[in-house]
């Protein structure tokens, strides 16, 4: 599950993104789905700006805003969120140390991430169309990331390390 703030952004741009990639990898047996972490745009298709970028890229989205619950966390085994607010938020609804370590944030898949450390995907909302194509471009890396991580069978070393950088950067751990 992707998340972002309203999900009508980040986390269905991602979302789209994912299921795009997973299907180009031969992983058709994940499933994605996204949610924000506030009712702001419930029912409502992605932004348009979010949207537009995204065909011109080849993604299709099929989903609506719908918000991040507890129960979330019984059906995700991953839960992808795009910055630490989101990270927070999703956190606080964790029932315990199980819900909280299907908890990371997308840049821990980013190919830079040894050397930038974990990234945010910014918010583009109310931004100008600049704004969405570099949240696309950051999403496609962190995205590729992950299918690599899932392919190779290397999520789970790529989810500790996530987990000691969060010690250092004052996160708590999973």
């Amino acid at each position: 599950m992707t998340v972002c703030l309203g999900n009508i952004c980040r986390s269905p741009a991602a979302e789209a993104v994912l299921v795009h990639r997973l299907r180009e990898a031969g992983l058709d047996d994940v499933t994605v789905s996204s949610a924000g972490t506030s009712d702001y745009h419930l029912g409502e298709p992605p932004h348009v700006m979010s949207s537009t970028e995204g065909e011109a890229r080849g993604y299709a989205f099929t989903s609506v805003g719908a918000q991040f619950a507890v129960e979330d966390f019984d059906t995700a085994d991953l839960i992808l969120v795009m910055d630490g607010a989101n990270d927070r938020d999703v956190r606080a609804l964790a029932r315990g140390a199980d819900d909280e370590r299907k908890v990371v944030r997308l840049g821990a898949f980013a190919s830079d991430v040894a050397g930038r450390g974990v990234r945010d995907v910014p918010d583009p909302y109310g931004l100008p169309e600049s704004a969405f194509v570099s949240m696309y471009d950051q999403i496609e890396d962190a995205v590729d990331g992950l299918v690599r991580s899932l392919r190779d069978g290397t999520l789970q070393q790529v989810l500790d390390t996530r987990c000691a950088g969060s010690i250092r950067s004052g996160h708590r751990p999973v």
